[in-house]
């Protein structure tokens, strides 16, 4: 060996830190092997067990990090620290976002896992290489051929979706985007029913995925020309000792926006939203909507804030534009829609701009953290993810001989058909609109809080506004199902799958508890600390 060639220094990698991101990967991996080895007559169940087992296990381990961050601290006690080559970063949100992601991941797997609805089989295609219509769909259908490798998918993209929120370095950061990325694309075109419309999803959600991805690898290399360092601490010392803003950094801040406004579905960069989330199977859009937006709300808060904070006076106007226009938008589209996913779909949209006005306000503390800023966006994401897989849950129930009945007209009547199904609905409606005594009405008020107590009191007026717009629609379906005559050809409320009837109670029973009882998690959430730098 010659000792003169530079010796590469080892990773210093606290495992235990890591643990709940090693075990779905682990248990991605595993699906991979199950599929390869185990027969296809067991496969179904195994990999049902076998990711909802690893996601329990993955939370589990998340809140028994969470509760050793001060041994696990580091340079800052009490907060966590970096790891992997300072690769990521083990902190409070971070650690709380991973909690989050597996509740929401575990919630999905239960929607997955449903086969009653479609006489035995799951809502995801039995060969998804056979084309829409083909003899060999036929044989797959009558065969009741499963396509299985959603199990493995799902946790691959959760496992992307938790090193997302806790990157602490920009190629890190670029590497999770597209692993949480791909399998989502692949997991939208595998629809059982109305396959073209599943593929048309996939491929827009590929194509415009791809080309944000491009604008945030490009807004990466201009910070690292900027500030000659990846990594977020770096490029923050970097503008901090500068003093004023170069048209290199502002480029940087741009590009990496564009990149993460498109997976939150910001305006002008939600043009996917209605489209996938309709075309995609309901399972993977509920997964979707709840665990991506609260993926990439944490990664963008963490770009921001750690990265470019010294330079919050030049992005901060941008977001509020983004924002306003965002509510706005949002609200007002939804209230045109005849489908109920389309219109789930810009109600995303229009809370992706509530949330940014979270991101937008707050008080600054002595080392520039947004701390009120933070713990209402953990919060209100938590809100969010429930009510959205919620609702999601009870689309799949609301069903015709053609599948789901998502047009609004075959939701009349549906509180005497189904008084269950059109209660919890109800209930998530209500959240959405920032009801009292819903989740969404403590999270709405937390992130308005935040903003008016920094000072940015026009933006929560453009909020409250726009939420009174989108109580509207909100509460039209609520008229439709329990004060509008159905139709004689009216929906049949199919009779779903115990794990589906779960997923539907969690989350109402999360829903009103977190509005009557929010205490407990407001506190948990307020608690969690600053981003560790």
């Amino acid at each position: 060996m010659n000792d003169d060639l530079p010796q590469i220094p080892i990773p210093d990698i606290d495992w235990t830190a890591i643990s709940p991101i090693l075990i779905v990967a682990g248990v991605a991996l595993v699906g991979v092997l199950v599929e390869a080895f185990c027969p296809r007559a067991p496969r179904f169940v195994v990999q049902t067990v076998l990711a909802a087992a690893g996601t329990v296990a993955a939370g589990v381990a998340a809140i028994w990090v969470y509760t050793d961050l001060e041994e696990l601290a580091g340079p800052v006690a009490g907060l966590g620290g970096p790891t992997g080559d300072d690769a990521i970063a083990v902190d409070g949100p971070g650690v709380i976002t991973w909690i989050m992601l597996t509740l929401f991941a575990l919630l999905s797997i239960g929607l997955f896992a449903d086969r009653r609805l479609e006489a035995g089989v799951s809502a995801f295609t039995g060969r998804a290489a056979d084309a829409p219509g083909s003899a060999g769909e036929a044989e797959a259908n009558r065969l009741k051929v499963e396509h299985t490798e959603v199990y493995p998918l799902a946790m691959f993209a959760l496992f992307g979706m938790m090193i997302f929120a806790t990157s602490n370095d920009l190629l890190t950061m670029f590497i999770a985007l597209e692993v949480l990325s791909l399998p989502l694309y692949l997991l939208c075109g595998l629809a059982r029913r109305r396959r073209l419309l599943s593929q048309e999803a996939a491929l827009k959600y590929f194509l415009l995925g791809a080309f944000s991805s491009v604008f945030f690898l490009y807004g990466a290399a201009l910070a690292y020309g900027y500030a000659g360092t990846f990594s977020l601490a770096g490029i923050d010392q970097a503008v901090t000792s500068r003093g004023s803003a170069e048209p290199l950094l502002l480029a940087a801040i741009a590009l990496m926006a564009v990149g993460l406004l498109f997976k939150i579905g910001a305006v002008p960069f939600h043009a996917w939203t209605p489209d996938v989330y309709q075309g995609a199977p309901t399972p993977v859009t509920a997964f979707m909507a709840a665990g991506t937006k609260a993926a990439a709300f944490i990664a963008l808060m963490r770009v921001l804030f750690v990265a470019f904070g010294g330079a919050s006076w030049d992005w901060r106007p941008s977001i509020w534009v983004v924002a306003a226009i965002t509510m706005i938008f949002g609200s007002l589209v939804a209230i045109a829609q005849t489908d109920v996913k389309r219109m789930l779909a810009y109600s995303s949209v229009a809370h992706a701009g509530f949330l940014l006005v979270g991101v937008s306000g707050g008080f600054v503390s002595g080392d520039g953290e947004r701390l009120d800023s933070l713990s209402s966006v953990l919060f209100y994401l938590v809100a969010y993810g429930l009510a959205s897989i919620g609702a999601f849950a009870v689309v799949m129930l609301v069903r015709d001989a053609g599948g789901e009945a998502t047009h609004l007209s075959r939701w009349a009547g549906l509180g005497k058909e189904s008084p269950f199904l059109a209660g919890s609905f109800a209930i998530f409606m209500l959240s959405f609109a920032g009801i009292p005594l819903t989740a969404g009405f403590v999270g709405k008020l937390s992130v308005f809080t935040a903003a008016f107590s920094g000072g940015f009191w026009p933006l929560v007026v453009v909020g409250v506004l726009t939420s009174a717009v989108a109580a509207y629609f909100y509460v039209r379906v609520i008229v439709l199902m329990f004060f509008t005559e159905a139709a004689s050809d009216g929906p049949t409320v199919a009779v779903g799958g115990t794990m589906t009837t779960v997923v539907i109670v969690i989350a109402a029973v999360g829903t009103v508890a977190l509005g009557i009882l929010p205490g407990p998690l407001l506190e948990l959430v307020q608690n969690a600390g600053a981003f560790v730098r």
